[in-house]
């Protein structure tokens, strides 16, 4: 008779409880809910939520491997020559994947700031990342520099809701070097002024200084963040979309090869696109919308690491 491994049996049980938990703490869901997500009886999904808290895997966030993400980040690190990745487990289908992300990407944004090395670190913004920062819990980043890659003022002069920098700032005690200029110029001669003036010189030259970018990725359909949050207009995005935009971080836009769109546009965006080749560049994103810019940018190796959902890791792995 064959004999059971019990120790991959019992592997794969605290497996299910996590990913029960997960969906109970981050997604909200009732056990009805999960039991039907898993394909399990509601008394069992009750059981293993009850697990999860009874041997230490919650603490908050899931405090366990699942290795069906340990999989997935295995074969995208290897099929796109990436630093690093991290999966998020699945919260359920009637999450926002950014929910979950944000969950599990607070943690490793949070060791990056408790690196005894000093070091710049360059920001891109937008409502992932802010999700990213609102989780986060305080921990001591004094001895780093945080600078944005991106303005943060639309047009009409209102403030952006999802500038990162300030909050993440606050949260761990650095000091952090705004550009608080538009996101775009809307002339060759205004993108001259903006890029005279001390405060914005000052914060690009530290950027391009920068060890690790962390940055979020936006779609380009009609729902563009750039769009919709009114940085660029109606015009302006259709006329992108027709050269072929797919995706783009800090507002550079970029087609499905992750190659830069040339428009006039891109051209007068103030920020910067943090360049891979001298620093570690993050990318925090995943959601089907997102799906074509993040598959794009991996493409054009635009990003060294990837904080993403089990999702979206699937249908990148799929496609």
């Amino acid at each position: 008779m064959a004999q059971v491994n019990t120790d991959d049996g019992e592997r794969s049980n605290r497996g299910l409880a996590a990913r029960a938990a997960w969906m109970s703490y981050v997604g909200g869901m009732t056990q009805d809910q999960i039991a039907q997500e898993l394909g399990i009886s509601r008394q069992r999904a009750q059981r293993l939520v009850a697990r999860a808290g009874a041997e230490g895997l919650i603490r908050v966030r899931i405090d366990h491997p699942i290795a069906e993400c340990l999989e997935l980040e295995r074969e995208l690190k290897g099929r796109f020559a990436l630093n690093s990745v991290r999966v998020a487990p699945n919260a359920g289908d009637s999450v926002d994947p950014s929910i979950g992300i944000a969950t599990f990407a607070a943690p490793f944004v949070e060791r990056i700031l408790e690196d005894v090395d000093p070091q710049v670190i360059a920001l891109g913004t937008g409502r992932t990342l802010s999700m990213v920062v609102d989780q986060m819990q305080a921990v001591d980043g004094s001895h780093h520099k945080l600078t944005s890659l991106i303005g943060n003022v639309s047009p009409d002069g209102s403030a952006s809701f999802y500038e990162v920098i300030m909050r993440l700032a606050e949260k761990v005690n650095a000091p952090h070097y705004p550009m608080s200029v538009p996101v775009l110029a809307r002339n060759d001669a205004e993108m001259d002024l903006y890029l005279s003036l001390p405060h914005v010189s000052a914060a690009r030259a530290l950027a391009k200084q920068a060890s690790t970018a962390i940055v979020g990725v936006g779609q380009m359909g009609n729902d563009a963040p750039l769009f919709v949050d009114g940085f660029i207009s109606a015009q302006q995005l259709s006329e992108v979309q027709a050269l072929g935009a797919a995706g783009e971080i800090c507002s550079h836009m970029f087609d499905e090869n992750g190659q830069m769109i040339d428009h006039p546009v891109i051209r007068q965006m103030v920020g910067l696109l943090p360049d891979v080749s001298h620093m570690r560049v993050i990318c925090i994103g995943g959601g089907a919308k997102k799906l074509p810019a993040i598959r794009a940018a991996l493409r054009g190796g635009l990003i060294s690491d990837l904080v993403t959902d089990e999702i979206t890791a699937q249908a990148l792995i799929n496609n």
